[in-house]
């Protein structure tokens, strides 16, 4: 059992976390029990209609006693005093305040109040504003939805509950999750939104991939994996840049604005605990096989005139060998030894549960959290402590987090009032497994072979001592322990703010803020990885960045008969700077100690060291004004100005304007009690995007040293100092309609963002001496549909029914590149390239991007030849390929729509809550599929051979026969199924290894031949399986150089998400102490459906960060953790 350390640590400190709280409680009991005890009780109504009001707030005032009316509207409390002070407070309801003077009963009626009952959003620079106000979508989650199921990283949490919005992540606890908002908006970043938590604005790109050593990848999540959920009030997703138009050059990815909790008014003081427990357990792996052993030929007995089969061997790394479980016997791997030191055979078994026996049982997470509340008069604060402590599926992987969070205010005077909010988080883990290939332990227990128990790789020893299988296979669990990369990272984050209320018009708002962080990186690699063969090898890194912002705002508000203004202007100045220092061995060199881990222990010659810094400054002054006509229609400006220091004199200056619009309709013309808002709204925007630091002028890389020289590099692309930024301008129109005092919901959104100015990277001649120059070329536009539909069907004292729907779809096609540039390409893998052509219809270019491009396979084009369309051969093994030109469109990443859908059901204090999640379309490309059906490993290829039948014994017209029959699978096939298998119970034909005739032999169907001068197709050998078919061993079959064997849809639906809560009634909780006490079993991201399922990998994880600021959507690199089912229970309450 692998948990067992984990499993009681977490325990331990679970119990820890309890110790500290039972003083507390025990503190609250003694008050209750020593106070002059007074009992009062009544029952709450609205005044309207006399009905009774459930979940009413009814709080001591000055105390942190309080309960919730029921579902009869009842309430009873036990006051510390007969003369203590009532305040009733109720969402859509003026709130009152009662003095008690002794009374028993108090019951009181409620008046609705309509400006409390109109939804307010946190819009940009953090104001407030009245939903039906604005012109332009804005997505909103509370902080509830996020935390009633727990996540490591708040973004995942988001996943299928806001339209526009698309996650993806590799699937691992801690690492990079990405969010793109409304499609891709730039092809030279990774499109990430700008987050801003409490105003404090905080970058979180995907490019936090690192790792020192050969092949040796990590990925260490990005900046907002370091806020705590638990924290969060609630998130408003600023979609377009008409919503996010006032933050300026930031802002070309939209804004995700995050507001965390603050102390509640004249609520006293309240202590919130909440413990969360998850156990992350493997329900499904990667589709493998375990029918055959290791080797290169499929033995039986009988080839070999019976008995024991030549020895079985692993350095071919092939799952191509005899069958397992057939009662065969030979010499195997780790093989005992008789008296003369002679191996003894054993027989042939598989170890099916090889992968599930290398990892741990399960993972574990806990996480508690405890904050303490205060608001009394003028000043107000809550501090926030939340551990998180994660132990993963790899062995000895772990995650640890702690924060602490403050956000206090004080009026210092009637008119003037100071508040801050400062967060302080330390994540860090004592290892990281690699991902990727090379050192990634997941991989090679995939490759492990399954006639071997992987136990016995468990005490893998050291240095050239490491057990394993062959002279080319990794340890797993030398790799999972040996191979060793941790990280501590430091971050705080907060912000000052002093807002002066001149007069009733008039205020004044000055605010600063500060994110900064300091994160330390080491990697040990001991001695034995077959990639740093020299003692190993080891680096060091610490990064360190720094933001600092000064905003001042004055806002002036007036009203004037029909009409409302507010009006608004300021000024910001950011400066950041960040700085990286590493020291690292260069790759295959190694130490010169073994197992000794310091910079020291480095040949000079063999140093890589890097000192990189860079400092970046915005200027930028802003303005906006709202004007209302009869709170009906309503009319807002905006505009901004930013000089940054990363862009040339000349063009530093760039101006980003807004305008939008919003008309009540049912304000305008009445359309019946039953409709309660139909509003129209539109709006245009323009917003930028620079560039990083030090883009403008080129200069010399440090290479590191050759002997005692140090080496400088010229970089092969030229920089231009004629930069613009990025540009987006956007249109978008919509409608929000609420029906049946708001039991219907609809809104839809209609948008489209012309992204120009794109700053790409264009190829230059190799005359020039340059590879390429970084210019400004491009023109990418997004469209795309976005409708929200939400409904109550159910809703009385019992029960209550809630259903939102959201539907997205959206595409982005390139329409402009530089001059002579046809196209851009992003990423290639497994022979699948994705590239970006500008829209072309003459040349049947679409111009989308993430398009899927492949070479085609090729085939007979003489129309008038019997075999049109069959598979030219080159060895008869692999159809050949025709030049680079022919790259064809096989697929395209992105989705045709993404659906999400959410429902509550409650009954009386028991609550059903699941997100359900559907991605239609797309394609991804895996190379985890790829190496391992080279290697036959995947059962999925296994499957793919095809099973002649009867007519597998040999070459025959009539198995020529049978091929042309299946003509349509066979030939016409993207796939190229090969024909024959390992035995002859699949087909397979016989070949002759070393005098012996072993029946494993398969054929592609196809014919070999060449065009004469007229174009017509000369035949020279048919292999459709009749004579002169060319038959090779299957295990060579799999077509590496055809990327569309590696291609698969992407369709998924999920369950993101699965929660059953129970409300523990007022007199049980008040029992102990406590009030507002919710247990919860949960669980999340369970996959109901994919449409590859046979492959066994998760669609969304075709994602892979990369270390260069972008990231390759639609591939699929040994991403290959295993599904999970996490069974969570979570615990809260109030004292």
């Amino acid at each position: 059992m692998n948990n067992t350390y984990s499993l009681s640590h977490s325990i331990l400190k679970t119990l820890q976390f309890l110790w500290l709280i039972i003083p507390i409680l025990l503190t609250f009991e003694l008050q209750a029990q020593t106070a002059t005890e007074h009992i009062v009780s009544g029952t709450v109504t609205s005044a309207s209609d006399g009905q009774a009001l459930p979940g009413v707030t009814v709080a001591v005032k000055g105390t942190a006693i309080g309960t919730v009316t029921n579902l009869d509207g009842h309430y009873s409390l036990v006051l510390p005093q007969p003369n203590a002070t009532l305040n009733f407070s109720f969402i859509g309801f003026t709130p009152k305040e009662v003095e008690v003077n002794g009374q028993n009963q108090i019951n009181l009626s409620l008046e609705e109040n309509v400006e409390a009952l109109e939804e307010v959003v946190v819009t940009a620079l953090g104001i407030k504003r009245a939903e039906k106000s604005l012109g332009f979508s804005v997505g909103q989650v509370e902080g509830d939805d996020l935390t009633r199921v727990a996540q490591e990283n708040v973004l995942n949490s988001m996943a299928g509950k806001v339209s526009g919005v698309t996650i993806s992540s590799t699937g691992g606890a801690g690492s990079t999750v990405s969010m793109v908002i409304r499609g891709a908006s730039s092809m030279s970043t990774d499109n990430q939104p700008l987050f801003v938590v409490d105003g404090v604005p905080m970058a979180s790109t995907v490019n936090n991939v690192g790792g020192f050593g050969s092949d040796n990848r990590v990925d260490y999540g990005n900046a907002i994996a370091d806020l705590d959920p638990e924290s969060i009030e609630n998130v408003s997703i600023l979609k377009g840049p008409s919503a996010a138009a006032l933050y300026g050059t930031r802002a070309g990815n939209g804004v995700v604005l995050i507001t965390t909790k603050k102390a509640k008014a004249d609520q006293g003081m309240t202590v919130r605990v909440t413990s969360n427990t998850v156990f992350d357990i493997p329900s499904r792996f990667l589709n493998v096989q375990s029918q055959f052993s290791t080797g290169f030929f499929s033995f039986r007995p009988e080839d070999v005139g019976g008995g024991i089969l030549p020895e079985i061997t692993a350095g071919d790394a092939t799952a191509s060998g005899p069958e397992n479980d057939k009662g065969y016997w030979a010499v195997q791997w780790d093989a005992p030894l008789d008296a003369n030191g002679v191996p003894i055979p054993t027989e042939v078994i598989s170890y099916p549960n090889n992968v599930r026996d290398f990892i741990n049982d399960y993972a574990f997470t806990t996480t508690n959290s405890a904050a303490i509340s205060n608001s009394s008069g003028a000043s107000n604060y809550r501090l926030g402590i939340t551990n998180m402590t994660h132990s993963g599926l790899v062995p000895n992987s772990d995650l640890n987090k702690n924060s602490i969070s403050l956000a206090a205010s004080s009026k210092v005077r009637d008119n003037f009032t100071v508040s801050t909010d400062i967060n302080f988080t330390n994540s860090w883990a004592d290892n990281r497994p690699a991902s990727n290939r090379g050192a990634n332990p997941m991989q090679w227990a995939y490759m492990h072979p399954a006639n071997i128990d992987i136990h016995k790789l468990k005490d893998y020893g050291s240095g050239e001592n490491v057990k394993r299988v062959s002279g080319n296979h990794e340890n797993p669990y030398f790799l999972a322990h040996e191979v060793n990369n941790s990280f501590n990272r430091y971050r705080i984050y907060g912000n000052l703010v002093a807002t002066w209320v001149i007069n009733s018009k008039l205020s004044l708002m000055a605010r600063y803020t500060l994110n900064k962080t300091d994160e330390v990186r080491e990697s040990k690699i001991a001695p034995g990885y077959l990639k740093e063969p020299n003692n190993g090898a080891y680096g060091i890194g610490n990064g360190n960045s720094l933001e600092r912002n000064t905003d001042v705002l004055a806002t002036y508000k007036d009203d004037w008969e029909d009409f409302s203004l507010t009006a608004s202007a300021g000024g910001n100045v950011l400066y950041s700077k960040s700085s990286v220092i590493s020291n690292s061995s260069k790759p295959g060199s190694g130490l010169n100690v073994p197992n000794l881990y310091t910079v020291n222990n480095i040949n000079s010659g063999a140093l890589n060291y890097s000192n990189s810094r860079a400092e970046k400054a915005i200027n930028s002054v802003y303005a906006m004004a709202n004007l209302g006509w009869k709170d009906r229609i309503f009319i807002d400006l905006t505009a901004r100005n930013d000089w940054s220091s990363t862009l040339p004199g000349e063009n530093r200056s760039y101006f980003y304007p807004s305008a939008s619009m919003s008309i009540m309709l049912n304000e305008l013309v009445d359309l019946g009690p039953n409709v309660n808002l139909l509003k129209l709204r539109g709006g245009w925007a323009q917003v930028g995007n620079d560039t990083s630091p030090y883009s403008l002028y080129a200069t010399y890389s440090n290479q590191g040293q050759w002997g005692d020289a140090i080496a400088l590099a010229k970089p092969s692309g030229l920089l231009s100092p004629q930069l613009l930024p990025e540009l987006a301008t956007s249109l978008e129109f919509g409608t929000d309609i609420r029906l049946f005092s708001n039991r219907l919901r609809l809104e839809g959104t209609y948008y489209t963002v012309d992204n120009e100015n794109q700053i790409l990277g264009i190829p230059l001649a190799a005359s020039t001496g340059a590879s390429s120059i970084r210019i400004n070329a491009g023109l990418l536009q997004s469209k795309g549909w976005e409708l929200l539909i939400g409904g109550t069907p159910i809703q009385n004292n019992d029960w209550t029914w809630d259903l939102n729907l959201n539907f997205t779809t959206n595409e982005t096609r390139i329409l402009e590149l530089a001059e002579d540039l046809d196209f851009v390409e992003f990423w290639d893998n497994a022979r699948v390239k994705n590239i970006g052509y500008v829209k072309n219809d003459a040349l049947g270019h679409d111009g989308l991007v993430g398009n899927l491009y492949s070479r085609k396979v090729q085939r007979v084009t003489d129309e008038s030849s019997p075999y049109y369309g069959f598979p030219i051969l080159g060895s008869g093994l692999d159809a050949e390929w025709m030049g680079e030109e022919s790259y064809s469109k096989v697929g395209n990443y992105n989705p045709d729509f993404i659906m999400g859908l959410q429902t509550s059901l409650r009954y009386k204090n028991l609550s059903l809550n699941m997100t359900f999640d559907w991605r239609s379309g797309g394609q991804y490309v895996s190379q985890t599929y790829r190496y391992l059906s080279e290697n036959v490993i995947t059962q999925t290829w296994l499957d793919e051979l095809v099973h002649p039948g009867e007519l597998g014994g040999a070459a025959s017209e009539e198995l020529k026969a049978w091929v042309l029959e299946h003509k349509d699978e066979l030939l016409l096939s993207d796939r190229l199924r090969p024909v024959g298998g390992p035995t002859p119970e699949y087909g397979g034909f016989p070949e002759n290894f070393s005098g012996v005739t072993v029946y494993d032999a398969s054929f592609a169907p196809g014919v070999m031949g060449h065009y004469d001068e007229n174009g017509k197709f000369v035949l020279e050998q048919e292999n459709l399986g009749n004579e002169g078919t060319v038959f090779l061993p299957y295990v060579v079959s799999y077509p590496w150089d055809i990327g569309q064997a590696n291609l698969f849809d992407a369709d998924y639906v999920k369950l993101r998400e699965i929660s059953l809560n129970y409300q523990v009634p007022d007199r049980l909780s008040r029992k102990l102490g406590m009030q507002d006490v919710n247990l919860s079993l949960y669980s999340r991201n369970i996959i109901l459906w994919t449409k590859d399922s046979k492959l066994g990998v998760d669609p969304e994880r075709a994602y892979q960060a990369e270390g260069n600021g972008r990231f390759s959507q639609g591939v699929e690199r040994y991403n290959a953790d295993p599904w999970i089912v996490p069974i969570g229970f979570k615990l809260s309450f109030t004292l």
